[in-house]
């Protein structure tokens, strides 16, 4: 079997992509498994893989891919949003508050704020 190419890790990506659209995040995590194997600072590839296991209810894997796109960026709002969602569905809701504060912070868009218990009005 030839050495898979930067070309193939895309194709990966995409098709993972496709795959957690339509509602195959075990099939989209097998393909991101390579992909981040061959590039792990990938914060897409990971960030993906993050939503797939959310998806498919490995609450640990999720928390663990996107504390990892947390701590690369801090910045990131839609990754603490998704780690307090992961966090929440876990039911550590204390842990879950300060993540979906941070999002709110780092980006004020309403589901944020709503999850945040800010008032959009304020």
């Amino acid at each position: 079997m030839a050495e898979p190419t930067p070309e193939t890790h895309v194709i990966a990506f995409r098709a993972a992509e496709q795959l957690l659209d339509a509602r195959d995040p075990r099939g989209a995590i097998r393909l991101l498994d390579s992909v981040i194997a061959a590039h792990p600072e990938s914060g897409a590839a990971r960030l993906l893989r993050a939503r797939a296991y959310f998806a498919s209810a490995q609450l640990r894997a999720a928390e663990r891919e996107f504390q990892y796109i947390v701590d690369q960026e801090p910045d990131n709002a839609f990754a603490h949003f998704a780690l307090a969602r992961t966090l929440q569905r876990a039911g550590r809701a204390e842990q879950a508050t300060r993540h979906f504060r941070l999002a709110a912070a780092l980006d004020p868009k309403p589901e944020y704020l709503e999850a945040a218990g800010f008032d959009a009005a304020e």
